[in-house]
């Protein structure tokens, strides 16, 4: 995890996500790359691909890199490696297009409260880069001066095609000495025997070096409600799901959890692609 990539619309909940990246940072030596996204009026864009330089393009361009400055000189970056860059592209594509030519290892996002995302992360933004980026994405909804990652929840049905993500969840979770709960979810509808779940998970986690981690089976009324409640039962700094690109987030148990899951729950999330 030595590049982490950080997209900003100078909100307070993009410095949350900065923050939380900040952190991540100290812990693992790594880089940090702070993206601004220009979405411009088509007549300017057309400037752009025509190779002209408009003066209001031109100032768009010399404020937003103003502020990226004033950003890297906050104390809680000190001692970092930051990167900047402002990009003329829609938020969607432009922090997936960066993902993929930078080699990021980790996108921090930062979301408002528990009602949905802001500004550049906006309406169905957030989702698609949740559901279709091929690194872990972590979504932060409060300053990071109150977050911890001691207590993380991972939800999965512990299938076959859960290894690769549940690898870079393992990965994660060592940078911060975490207790990890592995939680398996049962519902009416996808009902899990005990010992049968209970078996399944110790099968697959026996592959693996972990410490300080347990097994959990939770019962509810669907997959969403089951990882809320059992996540505040245990008091859980965050939360890790899988995400399956082909039919939305967190598709897994024979189903699919919400999209609104990372929308409507208060905890961090963080989401590993499939």
């Amino acid at each position: 995890m030595k590049r982490i990539l950080v997209p900003t619309d100078f909100s307070e909940y993009a410095e949350n996500a900065l923050k939380t990246a900040a952190l991540i940072a100290k812990k693992n030596n790594s880089e940090i790359y702070l993206l601004h996204l220009l979405d411009l009026p088509n007549q300017m864009n057309d400037a752009i691909t025509a190779g002209s330089s408009i003066p209001e393009v031109m100032l768009f361009i010399k404020k937003a890199n103003e502020k990226l400055q004033k950003i890297t000189e906050q104390t809680y970056l000190d001692g970092l490696t930051i990167y900047t860059s402002v990009q003329f592209e829609k938020a969607f594509d432009g922090i997936l297009t960066f993902n993929k030519k930078n080699e990021i290892d980790l996108i921090v996002m930062g979301s408002h409260g528990t009602s949905g995302m802001e500004e550049i992360l906006i309406g169905s933004n957030a989702e698609k880069v949740v559901r279709m980026s091929e690194v872990p994405v972590l979504v932060i909804k409060k300053d990071a001066k109150d977050l911890k990652f001691e207590n993380f929840v991972f939800a999965s049905d512990f299938s076959e095609e859960t290894v690769i993500p549940f690898k870079k969840m393992l990965e994660f979770t060592k940078a911060f000495n975490a207790n990890l709960s592995l939680v398996t979810i049962s519902t009416p509808n996808s009902f899990k025997n005990t010992l049968e779940a209970e078996q399944k998970m110790n099968e697959f986690v026996k592959n693996y070096e972990i410490e300080n981690y347990s097994l959990h089976l939770f019962n509810d009324s669907n997959i969403e409600n089951g990882i809320k409640n059992f996540s505040k039962k245990i008091n859980a700094d965050l939360i890790g799901i899988c995400t399956h690109g082909r039919t939305g987030l967190a598709h897994f148990f024979n189903g699919s959890i919400s999209e609104d899951l990372v929308n409507h729950i208060s905890k961090p999330v963080i989401t590993f692609k499939i």
